[in-house]
């Protein structure tokens, strides 16, 4: 499902214009992105937290020059499903 396809589907579903609802689901991406660039976690109660992740300094490889580099700790952000959410998915979704 792409950004498109969920403001076609929230408009239908609220009868508010498709242009409103991409400007609300656009301002809540960037909320989400700009607290989490500042290191702040969201949380959704119900859904999940997109949340900042630290990772540890370790050694990679260079395999085209054969070498080891120190790759330094940084953050990653993620996301992590409320358990209802997961508990849904894991009764409806059928491979």
């Amino acid at each position: 499902m792409t950004k498109a396809e969920i403001v076609a589907e929230i408009a239908e579903k609220t009868g508010i214009e498709k242009i409103t609802v991409q400007a609300a689901v656009e301002a809540f991406m960037k909320s989400v992105k700009n607290n989490i660039s500042q290191g702040n976690n969201v949380y959704l109660r119900g859904f999940g937290s997109f949340i900042v992740k630290k990772r540890a300094q370790k050694k990679g490889r260079n395999i085209s020059k054969n070498t080891t580099i120190v790759i330094p700790e940084h953050f990653i952000p993620a996301f992590k499903p409320a358990k209802t959410f997961s508990d849904k998915v894991k009764k409806s979704v059928k491979s």
